[in-house]
């Protein structure tokens, strides 16, 4: 700091708090919303603390200055974070006539209440479905449609509202021999399953959508927020959060089959409920996938909050994050394959 000058001094300062708020945030996925609650928020901003370290890192660098080291650290530190944020590896993706393909998507149902103005955008969902095809389709935020035709398989839903009949559906090439729901009090949110038939083996796929924040993501909403009352909401979506993962977990240790864990956690990689659903499961976009791997359209930095999540039996051959604006959340497909 002594042969710093003034603005460096400033830099220097602020870098510091960066990269101990990124140093922080790397004990967050151990700690329960319900007793940390407020640090726990702090999960949501990983992204953007990434690359503001990494950004520290650049400027130090190109004025050659050892203060550097601090946040190449800190990176260094949570490398694994890193590599949640940003895959560098180009995405794989292996041809294999026993795979399985899955895609999860959140449509926000299907723009029933025009926040894209677009008149198309209910078909260009069902064309860009038909295009992929893929064998296992979960859907949150759906709502039965009639100009939306998704044809050629096997369906379970399960619904709620009174106006609009909303909520999770799992649609799949795969004969289903079993199905239910996972309700989650005092929300329209829940967890749906189907244990499908390929061949010889069952297989248990999950469609979970947690409590969601309520955030609106554009620049004008969010100037306007609270930023007390922001926080304070977003920690009471964390303390549900936790409690619905403790539903689904319970449900899910009973589970005798493979599994396929589809959904929108509404939470980062860097969570809580994000760690303790994946437990010893394969995050498909971290063995397969590429660049930042951002499911959610929001402005400022990329976030991913949909996921798909495999059991150790299966091998993950591909994984896409699709660039299509038809909702607030992009549709990903994992390309799987069930190992004997």
């Amino acid at each position: 700091m002594k042969k710093l000058r003034g603005f460096d001094k400033l830099i220097f300062v602020v870098n510091s708090l960066m990269a101990f708020a990124l140093l922080l945030s790397y004990v967050l996925p151990f700690m329960a919303p319900k007793q940390f609650a407020f640090l726990s928020v702090l999960s949501l901003a990983v992204p953007a603390l990434i690359i503001i370290n990494i950004l520290f890192g650049v400027y130090w660098l190109l004025n050659v200055k050892r203060q550097l080291l601090l946040s190449l650290f800190v990176l260094a530190i949570g490398y694994t974070h890193v590599f949640s944020l940003y895959k560098f590896s180009s995405s794989k993706n292996v041809d294999d006539s026993q795979n399985i393909s899955v895609m999860n998507y959140n449509v926000r149902l299907f723009n029933v209440f025009d926040w894209i103005k677009d008149q198309n955008v209910k078909q260009d969902i069902s064309n860009f479905i038909a295009e992929k095809q893929p064998d296992i389709l979960c859907i949150q935020e759906y709502r039965p449609d009639a100009e939306v035709k998704l044809e050629g398989y096997f369906k379970y839903e399960e619904l709620s509202g009174k106006q609009v009949k909303n909520g999770q559906a799992i649609f799949t090439k795969f004969p289903i021999v079993n199905s239910g729901s996972i309700e989650f009090p005092n929300t329209s949110n829940n967890a749906i399953f189907a244990d499908v038939v390929k061949g010889a083996d069952t297989i248990r796929i999950y469609n979970v959508h947690l409590q969601s924040l309520g955030i609106d993501p554009t620049v004008e909403k969010l100037k306007n927020e609270n930023s007390e009352n922001l926080l304070k909401r977003v920690s009471s979506t964390f303390k549900m959060q936790q409690f619905q993962t403790e539903l689904f977990l319970k449900h899910k240790k009973d589970c005798p089959y493979k599994m396929i864990i589809c959904g929108d956690f509404n939470n980062t990689p860097y969570s809580y409920v994000y760690k303790e659903i994946k437990g010893d499961l394969k995050d498909a976009f971290k063995q397969a996938g590429n660049g930042f791997g951002r499911t959610f359209d929001f402005k400022f930095f990329p976030v991913r909050i949909d996921f798909v999540l495999v059991d150790e039996g299966f091998k993950v051959n591909s994984f896409k994050t699709f660039d299509i604006k038809l909702s607030d959340h992009y549709p990903v497909m994992a390309k799987v394959k069930l190992e004997k």
